[in-house]
Formats: structure tokens, sequence, C-alpha cells
């Protein structure tokens, strides 16, 4: 199938009034919180009337690399470029049995939740092999697909649900760590938004080494809420391309930003 042309919109709603969901959970140990958090997600979301899939990289036991194993038309020996090589693959119908099953959840999906501990500053590598693998060439970006506008994965909905050791100030705008936004910025912004997906404030869980019983009642709790609004709350206001905010090169437009603003920031409207 060429992917230049094909729909990417999600396809039918799974029953009247439910959408379809994608869990993809990245922890190695099935009694984690994150594992629990994946399963408190899924009834949460199934209760609700909604269609849940799930994607268990570690129990999936999902190969995180990408060489040439990936492309099995790639000729031997030849330079491997993994944009060229990626996106000819997804068009010829030749990428790996797996990769294609993942990239047809995320096709069936109306929303997409990433489960996840933050390891050295961001995601699991099983889980950033998913991404490399999964948002091919051709399928996420590549020639003719729109990049920080209506791109290839537009109609979909993200949201990161993050757990993390240290406390919620160390990860602050003052805090020695920096602020947990900039940590996320490559991964909501770079990744997501700009493949087309609509992202939303992550949910997140600060000194999740020592969480108690009270705390995980507390931290499900705040969880049910962001589930209720996952179809409903708004997402982060980042500006696209097609806005005129930038010029030609890729720059913010100079006085296109709140008096004050730097950084990843500057990329909000």
């Amino acid at each position: 199938m060429n992917g230049m042309t094909e729909s990417r919109e999600p396809t039918a709603r799974a029953a009247e009034g439910g959408r379809r969901v994608l869990i993809v959970s990245a922890h190695p140990d099935p009694r984690s919180l994150t594992a629990s958090l994946t399963g408190f997600a899924a009834d949460e979301l199934r209760a609700a009337g909604h269609e849940v899939e799930i994607s268990d990289l570690y129990a999936m036991k999902w190969r995180a690399v990408t060489d040439a194993d990936d492309y099995p038309e790639h000729p031997a020996g030849a330079r491997l470029d993994v944009g060229a090589a990626s996106q000819h693959a997804y068009e010829n119908g030749s990428l790996t049995a797996d990769v294609r099953a993942e990239q047809e959840r995320l096709l069936r999906a109306d929303a997409v939740i990433l489960q996840f501990p933050l390891w050295w500053f961001s995601v699991p590598a099983i889980l950033k092999g998913w991404l490399d693998r999964v948002f091919s060439g051709g399928f996420a970006y590549g020639k003719d697909v729109p990049q920080y506008r209506n791109g290839s994965l537009s109609g979909r909905r993200v949201l990161l649900s993050v757990t993390y050791g240290a406390t919620e100030s160390a990860l602050s705008e003052r805090g020695i760590h920096g602020p947990l936004a900039d940590a996320l910025f490559p991964l909501q912004h770079g990744v997501f938004f700009f493949t087309g997906m609509s992202v939303l404030e992550p949910f997140t869980i600060a000194s999740a080494v020592n969480l108690d019983e009270a705390g995980y009642r507390a931290a499900t709790a705040a969880y049910r809420e962001r589930l209720a609004g996952l179809f409903t709350e708004e997402p982060l206001p980042y500006r696209r391309l097609s806005d005129e905010d930038y010029t030609r090169t890729m720059e913010l437009r100079p006085g296109r930003e709140r008096p004050g603003t730097t950084g990843f920031a500057l990329h909000l409207a």
C-alpha cells in the first residue's frame, strides 16, 4: 500500500459514543507501578465504553534496535539510510510484521497513552525503540508528509503518563533537574505534535519510589479525572507551521512570543 495516499484518520468508532485507545506500556516488572497504572487506565476506559488495546513492550519482547534486519529488501552491504530504507519498506509493504502490527494499532486508535517511568530524563530504551521502528519513514515522516501541522497521525490525541523518582520541586522551573516540561518537550512536540497528534498536558506522579497506599489512591483518583477528559480537554497550544508564525527557515518570527518567554515555551501560542 502506498503510504503517501493512505488515509490516516482513525477508523469508525468502536461503539456508540465509544473510542479506541492504545496504551503503550514500558516497564520490565509486571508488579510495577507502571503496570498497575496501565491496568487501571484500561479498566477505567473500558468502563466508560471505550475499546482498549495494550502494547506491553517488555511482555511482547519488543525489539528495540533498528538495523538492516528491519528492511528485508535492503541490498546487502549497501549503506543504510534508515529514513529512506524505512520509507521504501513502508511504501512497498515490506516492513517487519511486528512493526506493521503496531502501525495498524496506531491507525485504529483515537487516542494513545504512553505509560512509562522517566529514566535518565527520557523514556526507557525499549519505548524509544518502539518510536524509532514504528514511526517509520512514509508512515510518520518523510517526503510529502506534513510536519508540525495536520500530519500523518492527525485526528489522534496523545497523553503521556509518567512516573519519576525525584520530588516535584526538583523537576520544576527552579529545580536542580530543570522543568519536567523541558524534558518531555522533544517527545511531546518533536514526535507527536510533529506527526499531527493533539498533545495533552502530561499526567505525572512524582516521588514514585516512595508512593504508599494512600499516595497510590490519591494518584489513581487524579488519573481517573484525566482519563475522563481524554477526549474533551484542550490540548497544549503548540504553534503550527501553517499558522505563519515561522519563517521559511523554520524560525519563530520576531514579536510572536509573549514578553519574557524563552526556550521551548516559545513554541506555545
